[in-house]
């Protein structure tokens, strides 16, 4: 992973130049620039642009709640707003605009993924290795902030979250897991009737462009590419036999029959490339007259007439505006713009909003409640052969890899690493595995914001189903404040117990055959922590997040009283409004969120579109051979 450097390269005027920020290169790329039209209603069903960007005058019954000022203005009217472009709307701004007869207003917060327009690839965006860049600063980044967590040495925890065309899914490390086929199951018996795994895996595989091919598991021809690593590093082979040497399984794929067990991960990188759903969804449908897709917008509130969604306001460029929705309003902002969107439009918990002078539009106490995320830590290794990403992060080392990236989109520079992985049980009777690894030929030292200090290897290790859960709240009614976070981690004496047994697990790997010649001394924990305690404490002192937030708009019955939407994703007690993102989901996955959050967003567009749901029933799915062991 490229942190660290003094100096990159960039291409200017066909020749290398020293920066020194950054890499970025020059690819072909069709721009959609909307034709000049006259503003109004068509006089008849038509494809131009005309009959999808329509304005009318507010009506007397929406003055109240709805209307501009100067209400005799005419505002632009689409049959879907969308608010993110994220990994849920950028799927739902192209799949609701296959249908010519719809239009759609996607509005996102953050700039488009790209420099100079459309014309030149973001390095730190489309490059796969210069993740951390973005994880670091706050171009395309909302760079929030939690409470102190009690729990943790009142350690103040920093969550990185997309504010771009593709969301998170243009930050992340490009990891692509689904989850077990348990979790679906489980969120159809917390109340999402119809979000089975059964009913799931179809939108996996709709989704999905495998690059090994197709089969019940996989997609062969769905826009979201997906493939295998591409380095064949040793270390990654040293940790796949660490693993099965210790007693856990080999699995060809973690996304397929079976999760359980250590191998090869899947990525959504495509040709040396990062692949957002920005590249997978939003750029390959901006050429639809239908479709209008705004960067820099701050939505600021919901508009309604009476208990319906009927637009939206929000600012762009210091300009208040407003847009209505015929259709519907769909909120794709992720678990922490969602829900503070709903309280800031009177969605929430009414004695909360009252405290703020919001007034109240339906009484949702789950607003911003329900709050779910993946804790890890490293456990780092020093390694005795100089065969690390160590070198990688000097500055020589760093150009050689931003030339090879930029003329060839290959080498060390077309992947994030962590390409080997695992997924087992923390004890026994446990049905599924619990625990996740991420293993990474490279030390990483405080989000990637210091640059290695050693030739060291590492994994990344947390439990996937904690019993913490937090919340989020409004710190005021000013929609550019962030809202105060508390996460609660570490509340529940048996999320303890797991990282413990992480920290014991991952060290048992480590200490396998298979690393003998590479292994030096332990760089963290370090070998002074032996004891329980010392182990909570090396937890508490360095545990950290994910960036899986999730959970805060849950999705239920109607009878949950903490429940936001039902299985449709429609608010409850709320017509023409929709939240379809991570934070819907019921509880989080074992597993990354991005995959999950794209097959959540092609399941709710075929929802909103009428069509009959995708079911492939009776899928197997792996059990291991007794649940009496750990492994």
């Amino acid at each position: 992973i490229l942190t660290g450097a003094q100096r990159a390269v960039t291409w200017r005027q066909g020749r290398f130049i020293r920066d020194c920020r950054c890499f970025f290169t020059s690819v072909p790329e069709c721009r959609f620039v909307p034709k000049t039209r006259k503003m109004g209603p068509s006089s008849s069903p038509s494809s131009s642009f005309s009959s999808h960007y329509r304005c009318f005058t507010v009506s007397s019954s929406q003055r109240t709640s709805a209307s501009s000022p100067a209400a005799d203005q005419k505002t632009p009217s689409y049959s879907y707003v969308i608010i993110g472009a994220g990994s849920a709307g950028c799927v739902l701004a192209n799949r609701l605009t296959e249908d010519a007869q719809e239009s759609a207003l996607l509005l996102e917060a953050g700039p488009k993924d790209r420099w100079l327009g459309s014309l030149r690839l973001s390095w730190k965006i489309h490059m796969p290795a210069a993740l951390t860049y973005n994880l670091c600063d706050d171009k395309y980044n909302w760079f929030y902030h939690t409470l102190p967590q009690a729990n943790m040495d009142n350690r103040v925890m920093y969550w990185p979250r997309g504010r771009v065309w593709g969301g998170s899914s243009s930050l992340n490390a490009m990891v692509y897991i689904r989850g077990h086929a348990e979790d679906y199951n489980r969120w159809q018996r917390e109340g999402a009737d119809g979000w089975d795994y059964d009913h799931c895996l179809p939108y996996f595989r709709k989704a999905q462009c495998h690059e090994l091919g197709e089969n019940r598991y996989r997609g062969g021809n769905g826009p979201l590419q997906v493939s295998r690593g591409k380095t064949n590093h040793p270390l990654h082979k040293a940790f796949i036999e660490a693993g099965r040497q210790a007693g856990y399984p080999f699995t060809d794929d973690m996304n397929g029959y079976q999760q359980e067990g250590v191998g090869w991960m899947d990525m959504t990188i495509y040709k040396g490339k990062r692949w957002s759903t920005a590249s997978a969804y939003l750029r390959p449908a901006l050429g639809r007259p239908n479709l209008k897709a705004e960067v820099r917008c701050v939505t600021t509130k919901i508009l309604f007439d009476g208990n319906r969604a009927v637009g939206v306001e929000y600012i762009q460029n210091g300009q208040k505006k407003k847009v209505f929705a015929e259709k519907e309003v769909i909120v794709s902002g992720g678990a922490i713009n969602s829900p503070q969107l709903l309280m800031l439009s009177g969605i929430g918990n009414a004695d909360d909003l009252k405290q703020l002078g919001i007034p109240v539009i339906q009484h949702l106490p789950g607003v911003g409640n329900n709050l779910q995320d993946h804790l890890e830590l490293y456990v780092q290794q020093q390694c005795t052969q100089p065969i690390t990403l160590y070198k990688a992060q000097k500055p020589f080392h760093m150009v050689k890899i931003g030339l090879e990236w930029l003329t060839m989109f290959t080498g060390y520079g077309a992947t994030a690493h962590l390409e080997s992985g695992g997924f087992i049980r923390s004890r026994p009777k446990v049905a599924h595995p619990d625990i996740q690894f991420h293993f990474l030929p490279s030390q990483v030292i405080d989000h990637g914001r210091v640059a290695s200090k050693i030739e060291a290897y590492q994994v990344h290790v947390g439990p996937m189903r904690s019993t913490s859960t937090g919340w989020l709240k409004l710190k005021s009614t000013n929609p550019l404040d962030h809202p105060i976070i508390q996460p609660n981690y570490l509340t529940t004496d048996i999320d303890v117990w797991e990282f413990r047994q992480c920290v014991k697990l991952s060290r048992e790997i480590f200490a396998q055959k298979a690393f003998d010649p590479f292994r030096g001394p332990e760089a963290l924990p370090g070998p002074q922590v032996q004891s329980d305690a010392d182990i909570d404490a090396f937890v508490r002192q360095k545990a950290d997040t994910a960036y899986h937030p999730s959970c805060t708009c849950k999705m239920g019955s109607p009878s949950d009283p903490m429940a936001v939407v039902d299985s449709n994703a429609r608010v409850l007690g709320l017509e023409k409004l929709r939240v379809i993102d991570a934070s819907i989901m019921p509880s989080i996955v074992s597993g990354n969120l991005n995959a999950p959050t794209i097959m959540m967003a092609e399941k709710a567009a075929d929802i909103i579109r009428g069509r009959p749901a995708l079911v492939d029933s009776g899928v197997p799915v792996y059990q291991p051979p007794t649940l009496d062991t750990q492994r």
